[in-house]
């Protein structure tokens, strides 16, 4: 068992610490919901998954099922986050899809609080605690995710690190309310749980907090994907597809690994899992040392994961498959340098690495781009969209779906989808002349001839290649 540095159970920041913290929390949380927010708003958002999300809400408010009509299963069939049952009350208040963004924003940013307060509970000298905060705040995934629709994992990346501080300060009640919280958001979180409950028991000494994060965490692993997932979707766990070759199913994928490991050799030993790895290390990298790596314990599930699949959204700092690797990482980070370990020591040297680290890879330039590439239809889709007045069903295209989620019914125009049933649809909504996600030109044509030849539906609609079709009136 490695030296633990010595560290004081409370913590007591000057005020200029706390208005700087605070005020860092405040603008980041604006920053970030501004930023999801206009990204929205340019039609750049999507189905999957912000649309999925803001469906089951809606409906869960309206105490309708809660099944994602274009998915075609209960929410609770797809990661078994029941955590959304405690955010529906919002929408039951005033059904909107920026309350998604609020929270997103409020959560990531939040982080950086426990974050400071580790460090100053660790023994590390204020002006660098504040830095471990900025480092955080800056950190590129903290920003990307941010722009990549909603996930519920992002509520327990702040949760993390605040069930760590309440473990070294002794407080289990605090902490076990924490750990059923991040199991709420996602069925992955448990193994991350789990592992972080091994750390703790092991190596952080805290025996109490250590066995009811490995023995709730290793409990709801089980009860998600054996029950819970299986009941709602009844084909399983939709990931165990990432992992051909290695089990065609959870607990099958989870023997093979630690009873095959010659199995992960040609999965782990690959170019684009170097990247990976670069790009998750080099941020922090200033504050790594190969002696106070031992939080790292913790991420092992879900870094394993990420290098095992070849789905290469899981080996990038722009989707939400990193999450839980980031608290323990800059876990490692306040270890070396709480110890004097680390390469940079100075307040300014850790937060320009950090501002580096955030220029080089934060996607902040889509905003100068790609988010604009729709531009030339926005005021006809916004046009259309006003036209659709009733919580009728609804045909769409994957980037305007998110826009008109609250009903029960809405499809998207994919390749996958069945023309024969384009009748069946209150509203056709077409965006020609970008189709989308999943959606071929042809495809696209194809949907627009049939809708212009539909004798159950007239044309209300027509601008710079949208169209809105409506279904007449019986």
């Amino acid at each position: 068992m490695e030296e633990q540095p010595q560290s004081s159970n409370s913590i007591n920041p000057s005020r200029s610490d706390l208005r700087t913290i605070w005020g860092s929390v405040i603008v980041s949380t604006t920053v970030l919901f501004v930023a999801s927010s206009v990204r929205h708003l340019l039609f750049q958002s999507a189905a999957f998954d912000l649309g999925y999300f803001d469906q089951a809400l809606y409906l869960i408010s309206q105490g309708q099922p809660p099944i994602v009509s274009f998915w075609g299963f209960h929410f609770l069939g797809g990661h078994a986050d029941w955590i959304l049952y405690l955010l529906a009350p919002l929408y039951k208040l005033y059904p909107s899809v920026f309350w998604l963004f609020a929270i997103q924003a409020i959560a990531l940013s939040l982080g950086a609080v426990p974050a400071w307060q580790l460090a100053t509970q660790a023994g590390v000298k204020p002006k660098q605690a504040v830095a471990i905060a900025f480092t955080y705040l800056l950190y590129p995934l903290v920003f990307n995710i941010n722009l990549f629709d909603f996930h519920p994992e992002v509520m327990a990346l702040p949760v993390f690190l605040a069930v760590v501080l309440a473990a070294r300060t002794h407080q289990p009640v605090g902490f076990t309310l924490g750990i059923i919280f991040i199991l709420g958001c996602r069925d992955a979180l448990s193994l991350t749980v789990a592992a972080m409950g091994v750390w703790l028991f092991f190596i952080e000494n805290r025996r109490l907090c250590g066995a009811i994060a490995f023995l709730g965490g290793s409990l709801w692993f089980l009860v998600a994907t054996q029950l819970v997932i299986p009941h709602f979707r009844p084909l399983g766990v939709e990931a165990v597809a990432r992992y051909a070759g290695l089990g065609d199913s959870v607990l099958e994928i989870a023997k093979n690994v630690i009873l095959q490991p010659g199995l992960l050799l040609n999965r782990v030993l690959t170019l684009p899992n170097l990247e990976y790895l670069c790009l998750l290390l080099v941020p922090v990298l200033w504050g790594l040392s190969l002696k106070h790596l031992a939080p790292l314990l913790a991420a092992i599930p879900q870094l394993a994961m990420n290098l095992l699949t070849a789905y290469q959204p899981q080996k990038d700092l722009i989707h939400q498959y990193s999450v839980p690797i980031l608290p323990f990482l800059l876990l490692a980070v306040i270890a070396a340098l709480a110890a004097n370990k680390s390469w940079v020591r100075s307040q300014r040297g850790i937060i320009l690495w950090a501002l580096i680290g955030f220029l080089a890879l934060a996607k902040f330039g889509y905003f100068g781009d790609r988010y604009l590439a729709k531009v030339n239809t926005w005021q006809a889709t916004r046009a259309a969209i006003a036209q659709v007045q009733t919580t009728g069903s609804v045909l769409t295209n994957p980037q305007t779906a998110p826009h008109l989620t609250h009903r029960a019914v809405i499809r998207l125009a994919t390749d996958q989808f069945n023309p024969a049933t384009l009748n069946d649809f209150s509203y056709v909504l077409l965006d020609t002349r970008y189709p989308g996600m999943s959606c071929s030109k042809e495809t696209m044509s194809h949907l627009l001839k049939q809708a212009q030849q539909s004798s159950s539906h007239e044309l209300t609609y027509q601008r710079d290649d949208v169209y809105l079709f409506t279904r007449k009136p019986l």
